[in-house]
């Protein structure tokens, strides 16, 4: 349904029933599906298994990254966009849990760094020729990559100065983390909804079973002191 959705995204952005719609709209097909099948991959050399979380977040990446680029660049590219697009959200989703960052729904790795990504590789494969644009690296224009990397940067500083505003001032009426410690280590889908976005074995990347510490054995219960023979019946 999001992929759907995405379609009136990327092609309604050019404001018409155009060619630059219709090119748009072939790459946000193209983009994640390319994507879609390097993750798989991934997956199935790293631990044999693929996840359906594992997929849609795959989809999730290849969308965001072409987003900048979709009017922009040919079909050709915006396969090779894709491909190149998984490979550091993958590997930000396996670095993500070694660190204290909150973020259960892996949107740094999947929408940051897929993002920064493709709006970075737009610099790389736009080409003039189909979308009447300006060129990238690849057709001639290297000074193109410059300019998106400054409107990343902008983005970003833009981006973290207004999160700073807003959850300040948000932090003079109420509190900005739950106060019971052990909810959160829970997770406040259980202790806030009472209920698990998601259960044992699902995730963007599959948890390997020999990568799981194996529960701790309970210690044994004392055997029970023998009654005095006075009280045995």
């Amino acid at each position: 349904m999001l992929w759907f959705g995405w379609f009136g995204f990327n092609a309604g952005s050019a404001l018409g029933a155009n060619t630059t719609a219709a090119l748009a709209f072939v790459n946000t097909m193209l983009a994640p599906a390319a994507t879609l099948l390097a993750w798989t991959l991934l997956d199935l050399q790293r631990g044999g298994k693929a996840t359906a979380v594992g997929g849609a977040t795959a989809i999730v990446v290849g969308l965001v990254a072409v987003t900048p680029a979709a009017g922009y660049i040919s079909p050709l590219s915006a396969i090779l966009l894709g491909l190149i697009a998984a490979l550091p959200s993958y590997f930000g989703v396996l670095w993500r849990p070694r660190t204290r960052l909150d973020d259960s729904l892996d949107v740094l790795a999947a929408h940051g760094v897929g993002g920064t990504i493709g709006a970075i590789l737009t610099g790389v494969f736009a080409q003039k020729l189909w979308s009447g644009a300006a060129n990238g690296l690849l057709f001639g224009e290297p000074r193109q990559v410059l300019v998106q990397i400054v409107a990343v940067a902008s983005a970003a500083a833009y981006s973290a100065f207004a999160t700073l505003v807003i959850l300040k001032a948000i932090g003079l009426f109420m509190p900005l983390r739950v106060t019971d410690r052990t909810g959160e280590g829970l997770g406040l889908d259980v202790s806030q909804h009472g209920e698990e976005a998601y259960g044992t074995g699902e995730g963007a990347i599959l948890v390997l079973p020999e990568l799981v510490p194996p529960p701790t054995a309970a210690a044994p219960a004392p055997a029970a002191a023998p009654a005095p023979a006075g009280e045995r019946a």
